[in-house]
């Protein structure tokens, strides 16, 4: 695919898309490294734009608001909004850059999303793993790939939707969500460490059955598949952004045997460490996204 078609309108993307068949219609995917000082002057797209940091942090201005996104946060911008990116000083700054159109058909991207443009903390959630999943995919030819894009972006906006909703919840609702986070966050905390159900039943005051059940629900796994899930992302970040070795990393994320690491990990990703580090499409130094 042409890397140059997220300058396009919608309209002239189409007959080159070739295995797109209805929307969304992904026209650029790819983790992006910023160099120090890297500044993305004020312009426009033409298309929507999801922009992940995927590590350390940026400056924002989208419509003259402005604001300051870190690891995990989520901006969205629609259209012909007017924004400009620059880096922090001392901080590294990686993101993974998604730019997409639903070509002539209606998106209520207004009614979902209520206007925000930055959405919090998604780097301990699937949202992450989707992006990555996103960038690789659209490098693969064929019908299969696009579906999985497809399906991946509409996973992410909706996870967006659902956080610009959550201040609605009723009362019984935003206790359950308070020990869910209580659960959550200890996880998050010690995911290295060997988590078993009885400690979170402790922590959260639910009991383990219900516990399971509401997380499920929330956050689409069961606790210690959370608890996984963070080994597998931070052992992906670790191996994309420092030079650690397989052991190294394997311990980091609470593997003292090396083999055992690579087992867990092939079995949740489908491929090995290096062969998921091989697999990423990472560009440096230019986002090459601006419109004149």
């Amino acid at each position: 695919m042409r890397k140059d078609m997220a300058y396009w309108d919608p309209g002239e993307t189409l007959e080159h898309l070739r295995d797109y068949y209805y929307p969304p219609y992904i026209t650029l995917a790819h983790l992006f490294h910023a160099p120090d000082g890297w500044t993305k002057p004020e312009g426009f797209h033409r298309q929507y734009q999801i922009q992940y940091t995927y590590r350390g942090a940026s400056q924002y201005e989208i419509e003259g608001k402005t604001y300051e996104t870190r690891q995990g946060d989520l901006i969205i911008h629609r259209p012909y909004e007017v924004h400009r990116v620059s880096t922090i000083p001392g901080e590294p700054y990686s993101c993974i850059s998604i730019v997409f159109h639903f070509g002539g058909s209606g998106f209520p991207a207004e009614e979902l999303l209520e206007g925000r443009h930055l959405f919090q903390s998604f780097g301990d959630q699937p949202v992450s793993d989707w992006l990555e999943r996103i960038v690789t995919h659209y490098h693969q030819p064929g019908v299969i790939h696009q579906i999985e894009c497809q399906q991946l972006l509409m996973r992410t906006m909706g996870e967006a939707a659902k956080q610009s909703r959550s201040a609605q919840l009723t009362p019984v609702q935003l206790k359950n969500a308070g020990k869910l986070m209580q659960a959550k966050n200890y996880i998050r905390n010690h995911y290295s460490e060997d988590i078993r159900l009885g400690l979170l039943e402790k922590v959260s005051g639910l009991s383990r059955n219900y516990l399971s059940l509401l997380f499920r629900r929330e956050f689409g796994m069961l606790p210690l598949q959370y608890m996984m899930w963070l080994r597998v992302q931070r052992a992906k970040e670790l191996a994309v952004t420092t030079g650690l070795s397989v052991t190294e990393i394997a311990r980091e994320v609470g593997y003292a045997d090396v083999h055992a690491f690579g087992k867990m990990f092939k079995k949740k990703t489908g491929v090995s460490l290096s062969q998921f580090c091989s697999s990423c499409y990472m560009t440096e130094g230019r986002l090459g996204l601006d419109d004149e």
